[in-house]
Formats: C-alpha cells, structure tokens, sequence
C-alpha cells in the first residue's frame, strides 16, 4: 500500500532569490533520505512561494523494504586465535552487526578469507520514520544570509510560523522551534485564511481556493500568458528579461497583471533610464513595438485578485511618474557639465582603502589602455583613442543619475560623453568596457572598449590579489573570477598575440608609481598567471575540450591566452588522427628516458650510430624552421615538422640502446632524446593524455 505524503513549511515572506536553490536543495534531499531509508514513491513535486516551501511524495510506500545484505568483517587470521577461538576482533564486528559470534561465516575476496555477517533488518512503518524525516528536511536547508528569531538559535530563511505535515489523512507529529505540526495551513495573507487539506491529494487544489498558485511553474506561465495579453493589446511586445520574470514568479502567490501608461513628456529620456526604474526598482515590465522601439506603456503583476485594479492601476503610474521626475532633473542637471570636467572629483570617491580613490584607478586604467594598445601595434591615433576612453569611463558615478540609479553607470557616461561632443570610439568604449557584467552577457565588440574593459578588469584582479584578496571556495566577493573569465573571453575572441606576464606586470608598476603597497610581484606573478589558466581552463571546458587535452596543453603554462587556446584546437584535433598513435609513443618514451640525461648540451661527436647521427642531423635541419613556426603561433605546422622526425626516433629505438655502459655515448643519446621531447611537445605534455 501506498500514500501520499505532504510536509509544508509556512514562513515570513522569503526572498524571491532564495526560492530556485530551495527547490533543488528540497528535491535532492528527499530522493536522498529516501534511499537511506528505503522508503519507495511514485512522484515528487516541490512547491514554493513567497510565505512557503512545500514537498508532495506521491505514492510514499506505507513501509520501508526489507533489507538482507553480508557485511565484511575483518580476515579471519585477525579473526580467530590459533585454538580457533574468537578474537576481540570478531567479537567488536559481531557487536556492531548486531548477530552473535557463531552466526559468523568465511567467503574469500581475492584469494583471502574474510569473516562476513549476514544483516537483516525488518522494514519500519514509514508513519514512525516520518517526524525525523521532516525535522531533517527542516533543518538540512541552506540560505545565502539565514536569520534567528526570537531567542532560538536555529536560523533559517525567514521565521517559521506553522507547519503541515500529512502521511494519507494522518498528522505526523512533531515539534519543531516551539510549533506543533498540524494540517492547517494559511493562504493568501489578504485574500485567503485557514486552508485545511485532509490529504496531502487536495493540496494544490485547496490553495488555489485560498488564492495561492503553490507550483512557481504555474505561477510563471500563468503571468506569461497574462502579460502578453496586455501588450497585445497596445499593439506591442513584452520585453523578454527571464531574470526579471522569475523574480516576479517569486514575490507573488496569485499573478493579476495590470497595464499602465507612462507620460509622455518622460519619453524623450534615452530608454535606459526609463527603464531601469520600471525594472529594477518597480519590478514593471516595458513593452515595444514590433521593431523595438519603446512605448509609453508598462505591465506590472499585482499579487492578489482583480479587486479595485484601476486604483492600483493608479497608484503604480504614480509611483513610476515620481522616479522618472527625479531621472528627467538628473539628466538636465548633469549635461550642463561636459563629461571631462567630471575626472577630477573621482579623487573624492575612494576605491577601496587600499588601493586609492577612483581617480588614481582611472590613471592606472589609462596607462594599461595604452600599454595593451601599443602592444597590439596601433597607431597613435587609436591608442589615444583608448586611453581617452579610459579616462572617461569612470566619470559618470559622480553624476546625479548613476548616483540615484547606478545600474545605469556605463551607459549614463556613454550618453553623457556623446552630448559633450566626444568621439563614437569613445562613446561606444565607456559604454562597453564594463561588459561582461554577467555570466552570458556579451562581450564588447568595439577596439576601445575591449582594451578598457580588459586593463579595468585587470587592474581590480592584480590590485585585490596584491592585498590579499583572493577567490576561496564558493566565496568571492569582488567578482573576481567573472572579470578574469571576461579577460580571458575578451583576448579569445579578439585574437590579442600579447604576454599576459607583460601586462600583469605593467598593472602592478602603475600601483607602486603611485606608492600603494602590494605584496612583492614575485609572489603575485606565479598566483595570477594560475588564476587566469583556470579561467581559460573553464572556458574552453564549457566548448567541449577534453580535460587531458587541457591538462597536456595548459602544463606548458598559459602566458599567450590565445596562443594556449590554439594549441588546444590543434591538440585536439591531431589526437584523433591515425598518426598520432606513434607520435605520442614517441615522445613518451623520449620524455621517460630523457628525464635520467644530466644537463649538458648534446655531443654530436659522441654519437656512432647511423641512426642516431641521421636523428640528430634531422634536429639540425628544423630547429631553425621549428623556431620560427612556434615564435608565429603555427602549432600546426610545427607538429607537421615535428612528425617528419618519428621514423628517425622509431630506427633509433630499433637500432641501439640508449643505456649503454659508456657514460659519454649514455649521455649523448640522452641529450638527443631531449631534443625530441622539446621539439615533439610542441603541443604540450602529451603524457598527461588519458
């Protein structure tokens, strides 16, 4: 027999972020505790709101299987003494399977005899195994920032503030932070009362009643459905933002959702900043028309029914109509200052304690602009393009709006800048060298603001890591891994031929001109350049690399990002060549045995095999050739040269042995296997390939 079994946990309103990683955690610790507890079931569901988080089991087994199982105990030479007796070895495993000693029986495991016990255990009625069950689900959820209430010591989301808990029509009893679980539970908190559900079955159903959508699934198509209905009816389209709709699935319980009208003496604002306010601090949806232009329109999502609608209808366009009177006085008053003039007052803005004023953080951006614009062969003209880029990217968070709103900083200095007559370039850097900002976003396409983006990313990593300040575990406060996986996306995809150490380095002299202390760059190099191949190691993962192509390429080092990446690609794709076969043999063996050879340069004189003296010739021949290819990034081709050498190194093998009692042949052979190894691991270490 089989019943279904409900656990809900009502709460203070929760955080509309905590609700996706609640029903992971909720799902994975069900199918986990049912496992250990044998405990069968048809389906799970796992609901959550704003004031609940709750679990459904259907078809939860009345019962726990039966369980037999024969557990190892110790070898029987450590089990019995030599009169046969039981020695308190056997006695302490006995013990702890709960049999008696004579109930013990030998089986062999790989030619040694064990002593093994056979565990039976007769299953539990799942009504008793329940209450813990519940008190573990409670208490094996983890929050971002949990909180204590009254004088109790346990933390959770937000306080709790009543519990069901159905098996069929049965209360499981527990009590729980000084509540009793029963099976009444709450709706919504205008609209709904006490909801009774006399079984786990009726849940749902009766919550619609009590006006609460429990299923998030439901909730968001439902306000899907609803909002694309109203843009319809303006003849425009909701603006697709997923973030944005699953925070609003999140604060509701039950979606109504309302158009509104902006006025239209606000629609002259540049789009931005009408629309952050209606997302970020309204939670509105914008709607446009067909070709993407904004409409004086918005679709906010009220939680509860339709009663009195147009008053909140109201109520909303007044709201909105407030925070854009505020945004239209912050953009006349700060365009009556040219963006430039706007630098200075950064040194009042301090960057962090450490490491100096805003001000002093543009300086070092300018410079790094124009070290990576240099390094790139640019003319004159379009490195002082990119550092006047930099000078002015910061300028706009001591503007009125990026104070008030300061989502909008990038795309207010870009606006800013056009106003004040600055150049397209300069524009279109300010306002891409933020990018990525986000996991997915994209990445600045224009010259100016792939180089300020890279040297101001950069300039935060080096500067954080010089005081100490480094990514550990889950922890990382200041972004630092998305702004090197953003350095590392920007290089790829730009194809920069430049030394990360050269730029590594040039960021940190700009700290010490400016006398803020780091750490010594000796120390920080090592760290930093590991950093960074950890983040490329990442990207090139997420592409579908293989971890040994990976490890084989990137234990070469990963100083020229691009360079490294392309060895990946060329790795990748010869190792599924028939010829490879022998390639990589080739240089294991070459690698193994030359790991014996002293350092000394190779004797050609010593050498007296034919074979031997053709391999070494034929190093000869190419290392100019192999030189050339590796210092202009031609890794395919260099392993094309590099093959022609396999016949030779194979005659070799086949011709002499390389261990000789000669201590002057022995070493000069070894030598030569060096050689092959340098110029055969031109692709990396290919003895760290699975």
């Amino acid at each position: 027999m089989a019943k279904d079994f409900l656990l809900e946990i009502g709460t203070e309103e929760i955080p509309a972020k905590f609700a996706p990683g609640v029903r992971n955690q909720l799902r994975e610790q069900v199918q986990k505790y049912c496992q250990e507890l044998r405990l069968d079931y048809q389906d799970l569901k796992v609901y959550t709101t704003p004031r609940r988080f709750a679990v459904l089991i259907q078809g939860l087994a009345e019962k726990q299987t039966d369980f037999t199982a024969e557990v190892k105990g110790p070898a029987v030479k450590a089990a019995y003494d030599a009169a046969g007796n039981p020695t308190k070895a056997a006695q302490g495993f006995a013990r702890g399977q709960g049999v008696e000693t004579k109930d013990l029986f030998v089986l062999e495991l790989n030619g040694v005899p064990y002593v093994y016990a056979r565990k039976s255990e007769i299953g539990r009625p799942t009504f008793q195994l329940l209450p813990k069950l519940c008190s573990d689900l409670i208490t094996g959820l983890h929050f971002p920032k949990p909180m204590r209430w009254a004088d109790l010591e346990f933390r959770f989301a937000r306080p709790i503030r009543w519990i069901v808990a159905l098996f069929g029509s049965e209360v499981i009893p527990f009590e729980f932070v000084g509540l009793e679980s029963g099976k009444v539970s709450r709706g919504h908190r205008t609209l709904g009362g006490a909801v009774t559900p006399n079984t786990p079955a009726e849940y749902v159903e009766k919550m619609q009643q009590a006006f609460v959508m429990a299923d998030p699934e439901q909730r968001r198509q439902s306000v899907l459905e609803q909002i694309h209905a109203l843009a319809e009816k303006v003849g425009g389209e909701v603006e697709k933002d997923e973030d944005l709709l699953d925070e609003v699935t999140h604060i509701i319980e039950y979606p109504t959702a309302l158009l509104g009208e902006v006025a239209q003496n606000y629609m002259h604002l540049p789009e931005p900043v009408i629309t952050t306010p209606m997302k970020e601090h309204q939670r509105y949806f914008p709607i446009r028309d067909k070709e993407g232009k904004l409409l004086p329109y918005f679709i906010t999502v009220r939680n509860g029914d339709d009663y009195a609608l147009e008053k909140v209808k109201v109520g909303n366009e007044k709201v909105l109509k407030a925070r854009l009177e505020d945004a239209a006085f912050y953009y006349r008053e700060d365009q009556k200052t040219p963006l430039a003039e706007l630098v200075e007052k950064l040194d009042k803005v301090t960057y962090h304690e450490k490491l100096g004023s805003v001000r002093q953080r543009v300086d070092r951006v300018r410079a790094l602009s124009r070290e990576i614009a240099a390094l790139l062969g640019m003319e004159e003209e379009k490195q002082a393009l990119a550092e006047r880029t930099a000078l002015l990217a910061k300028a706009d968070l001591v503007t009125l709006m990026v104070y008030d709103f300061p989502e909008l900083q990038g795309i207010m200095g870009a606006d800013y800048a056009r106003i004040s007559g600055e150049k397209p370039e300069i524009c279109t850097g300010i306002l891409e060298h933020y990018q990525p900002r986000f996991a997915g976003d994209e990445l600045p396409k224009s010259y100016t603001g792939q180089i300020v983006s890279v040297a101001d990313k950069l300039d935060a990593i080096v500067g954080a890591f010089g005081i100490g300040i480094q990514p550990t575990g889950s922890q990382d406060p200041y972004a630092l891994r998305r702004q090197a996986q953003g350095v590392v996306g920007i290089i790829l995809e730009a194809g920069w031929d430049i030394p990360l150490e050269r730029l590594i380095t040039t960021s940190y002299v700009s700290f010490v001109y400016q006398g803020i202390h780091l750490l010594p760059l000796v120390d920080l190099q090592s760290a930093l350049q590991d950093f960074f191949q950890q983040r490329l190691r990442f990207v090139l993962q997420e592409q579908g690399v293989r971890y040994d192509t990976l490890d084989a390429v990137l234990a070469h080092g990963s100083n020229h990002i691009t360079r490294a990446a392309k060895k990946v690609q060329v790795l990748a794709e010869k190792r599924e060549t028939a010829g490879f076969v022998p390639y990589s043999q080739a240089y294991i063996r070459c690698l193994n045995l030359s790991k014996k050879a002293q350092t000394q340069p190779l004797d050609t004189k010593a050498l007296v095999d034919p074979t031997e003296i053709a391999l070494a010739a034929g190093l000869a021949q190419r290392k100019e050739a192999f030189a050339a290819l590796i210092e202009k990034g031609e890794y395919e081709q260099a392993y094309a040269l590099a093959s022609e050498l396999i016949p030779m190194i194979e005659a070799l093998f086949n011709a002499v042995m390389i261990m000789v009692d000669d201590e002057a042949l022995k070493q000069a052979r070894l030598a030569l296997l060096s050689q092959c190894v340098t110029i055969l691991g031109c692709l990396g270490d290919l003895s760290l390939l699975a």
